[in-house]
């Protein structure tokens, strides 16, 4: 870079003590501000992804409480012929676990196809390592547990006359 500076000040006749006209940079400059907006848009990305899991995890306690309240009924005739509460947690523990891993498998499917409709209109290679994918997936089924414990608990918890009384 010194040279190709001594050459170029040489070329507009540019005295010692007079700054350059012109702008010299070289590619390492170009590869800090690359990993500094990346770094940006990983954050960004992070913050996005945070507050999606968070309203589907409440979109999730909503539905699976709406869900023991429909469902009491049959919650308090499988408590009277046997079922225990830990086997009535288990049940909606499930059920939340599943639907959240529903949700994560159509979120993977869409943005697996948004890279790859991306790869393709701008000529980029782009790769979803399995990793992430295994991360993603335990994320989800990470919020399906800790947004359905509540309704299950309060599923479990349930006094079986009184549910078989309630309409």
């Amino acid at each position: 870079m010194s040279e190709v500076q001594r050459a170029l000040r040489r070329s507009q006749r540019l005295p010692a003590d007079r700054a350059d006209t012109f702008t010299m940079r070289n590619r390492s400059d170009f590869l800090v501000a690359l990993n500094e907006s990346t770094e940006v848009f990983t954050l960004l990305l992070a913050g996005i992804a945070a507050v999606s899991l968070l309203v589907g995890g409440i979109g999730i306690m909503n539905i699976m409480l709406v869900s023991v309240t429909e469902r009491t009924r049959e919650i308090g005739i499988r408590m009277a012929i046997g079922a225990r509460g830990g086997d009535v947690l288990l049940q909606f523990l499930v059920e939340s676990v599943v639907m959240s891993l529903m949700g994560g498998v159509i979120g993977l499917a869409v943005g697996y196809g948004g890279a790859a409709l991306l790869g393709r209109m701008t000529g980029w290679s782009t790769s979803t390592p399995p990793a992430a994918v295994m991360i993603a997936v335990g994320f989800s089924a990470a919020v399906g547990v800790f947004f359905g414990f509540y309704p299950a608990r309060k599923a479990a918890a349930l006094n079986p006359i009184e549910a078989l009384r309630y309409e």
